[in-house]
């Protein structure tokens, strides 16, 4: 369990004015029962959360209460496997983002945020949040970001951090669908008592605790809450501004309400709660969603049910069981002992002293059943052999392989859909606090075009805006607004192959050919595929380049003695063409 607080910040609460400050204990208080409210309303999908988490982690078999303790428990990773394609499919689709302005004269800052978002989410370690999110997401069907401006980054200036939010610790008004339609959201931890008092003093010979109050799961260590504390950042609005509290126990840490440069603006001036839901499957009555274990657990449990039956007749079948008559006078132990070759007896030995316990073999129609299980998990998760790139019979190209997996790949791809919106949501989250908190300039290592390194120093001033008029009125300063674009950051080898495919293509078509300029853009405007503009580009200018040259050959003259036929009617042509497919329209 981390002991970082959600929010950071440096003030602390004032001390002996409470009664005239509008956030003290009675608030407090209620904020707390509130919270517990909001905890009952949450206790059937807290639980859920934790039996999901035990299917991941292959504990599921206390869950089933079959058999005896004797029994054989085994767990087949089918759903983990499933949980791990659909995570390799997030991976290979990670996001970048492209800030696109909404007016003109936001197209420098829109093409300088494009070079420093890049860094900023680099310096939040946003690929491990991205990676635990996701997991979160195809577990349980939810994942959550918290967007956060800590203060105590870069030495004390501050900075933006993304992390990785527990749905046990998060807490919102049961029946919203939108976490931002909630009238307050509570983020809960468990911190140490020693390292609370050194931060807050005032926590001092108070008795805090509340470790009870937060739900866990299931950890496979000891895990000892008794020196911890709980701490309550709480969020709410009034009007549209958003305020902020933390509290510990009934003592308030810090409250935007009690700060003066906090109590007419909030805590963050965006107004929106900091956290961004990543939904998998929707559901009614909750901003939360269902996953792939709870689609799968079903199938998942028959399955490892029927491998437990199997199991047990394999091992009845190969130990061999025996009755044996009382009277029959059979050493037991010798008879047992198979590297004893005689077996004494006091009499004489009946043929019904001594007969083998049968084991009926299991029926075929239980392997069948088992397979299709495993078959059913397959389909209804959609992790069929052509969306984990296993190809059959003659397929062999690449973009034979791509081409199956376009086709397979519709439920990853309308999972990325979901995460692209939040991973947007989050972005301009960023772009907000950076709009309120990068006052003072900062220095960025970017990357070119071209691959070089390089730095920027920005601040937000280009994101504030310069005061706007019009026929002389002054408007005031118009903020600059953006749409983000989301895009994968890098292809599959698959895809890239195909890609190269493509380009031979193209090239053994003749597209590149000056004389054909005109067709081969022709035809590229009914195509479709990535980085079309710049081939398009490409053959503009080589047939350009060609026309050019011949002109300064003096084989061409503009207006004079256009060639009509030959070689020379080639580059005409090229020339002619680059002007019909470039002229305005």
């Amino acid at each position: 369990m981390s002991t970082k607080n959600f929010d950071s910040h440096t003030a602390a609460a004032p001390e002996g004015a409470e009664t005239a400050l509008p956030i003290g204990k009675e608030q407090v208080r209620q904020a707390m029962e509130t919270l517990r409210r909001y905890k009952q309303g949450k206790a059937s999908l807290e639980q859920r959360l934790i039996d999901n988490e035990q299917y991941w982690k292959l504990r599921h078999w206390q869950q089933y209460r079959a058999g005896n303790g004797g029994d054989p428990q085994p767990v087949s990773g089918w759903l983990v496997n499933v949980i791990l394609n659909r995570h390799a499919d997030a991976m290979d689709a990670y996001p970048q983002p492209t800030c696109l302005p909404r007016a003109a004269d936001d197209e420098p800052e829109a093409a300088t945020l494009n070079q420093v978002l890049p860094v900023i989410l680099r310096n939040c370690r946003f690929r491990q949040t991205y990676s635990r999110v996701m997991y979160d997401k195809l577990k349980s069907g939810c994942g959550a970001y918290g967007v956060f401006w800590d203060s105590r980054k870069l030495h004390g200036l501050g900075d933006i951090a993304i992390r990785r939010v527990s749905l046990l610790n998060l807490f919102w008004e049961p029946g919203v669908e939108d976490i931002q339609d909630s009238r307050n959201v509570f983020c809960v931890e468990l911190c140490h008592k020693d390292e609370l008092v050194s931060r807050y003093p005032q926590l001092q010979d108070k008795a805090v605790g509340g470790s009870g109050e937060v739900s866990h799961y299931l950890y496979d260590d000891q895990v000892d809450v008794t020196d911890k504390a709980l701490v309550v950042d709480w969020y709410y609005r009034k009007g549209d501004r958003l305020h902020y509290c933390k509290f510990c126990g009934d003592e308030v840490l810090f409250a935007t309400e009690n700060e003066a440069r906090y109590g007419d603006a909030g805590w963050y001036s965006h107004g929106r709660y900091p956290f961004v839901l990543d939904t998998l499957y929707p559901e009614e009555g909750t901003p939360c969603g269902f996953g792939y274990v709870d689609i799968c657990k079903d199938p998942q449990k028959y399955v490892d049910v029927l491998n437990q039956a199997i199991l047990k007749n394999t091992i009845a079948a190969a130990t061999p069981r025996f009755f044996i008559r009382a009277d029959g006078s059979i050493n037991e132990e010798e008879f047992a002992d198979w590297t004893k070759p005689f077996v004494h007896t006091d009499g004489a030995l009946g043929q019904d002293a001594i007969l083998p316990v049968p084991t009926a073999p299991l029926p075929a129609t239980a392997l069948h059943v088992l397979q299709q299980k495993v078959q059913e998990m397959r389909l209804t998760s959609g992790n069929t052999d052509s969306a984990t790139g296993v190809a059959t019979g003659a397929v062999t190209a690449a973009s034979a392989i791509a081409a199956l997996q376009e086709a397979s790949g519709k439920l990853s791809r309308d999972m990325n859909g979901t995460t692209y919106d939040a991973f947007e949501e989050v972005v301009l989250l960023c772009i907000e606090l950076m709009r309120q908190f990068y006052d003072a300039p900062r220095t960025f290592r970017v990357v070119g075009e071209s691959g070089e390194s390089g730095f920027i120093r920005y601040q937000n001033s280009g994101l504030v805006g310069a005061e706007d008029s019009a026929f002389g009125v002054a408007l005031g300063a118009r903020a600059a607004e953006f749409d983000i674009d989301v895009a994968p950051q890098n292809e599959s080898r698959y895809t890239t192959a195909a890609y190269n495919e493509l380009a031979m293509a193209l090239y053994s078509g003749g597209f590149f050919d000056p004389g054909r300029a005109q067709q081969a853009l022709a035809c590229l405007e009914m195509m479709d595929f990535k980085g079309k503009e710049a081939v398009a580009r490409r053959i503009r200018e080589g047939a350009m380049e060609a026309a050019d040259a011949a002109m300064a050959a003096g084989v061409l003259r503009p207006g004079v003695n256009w060639p009509t036929g030959g070689e020379d009617d080639a580059v005409f042509r090229a020339r002619s063409s680059v002007h019909q497919a470039t002229r305005p329209r």
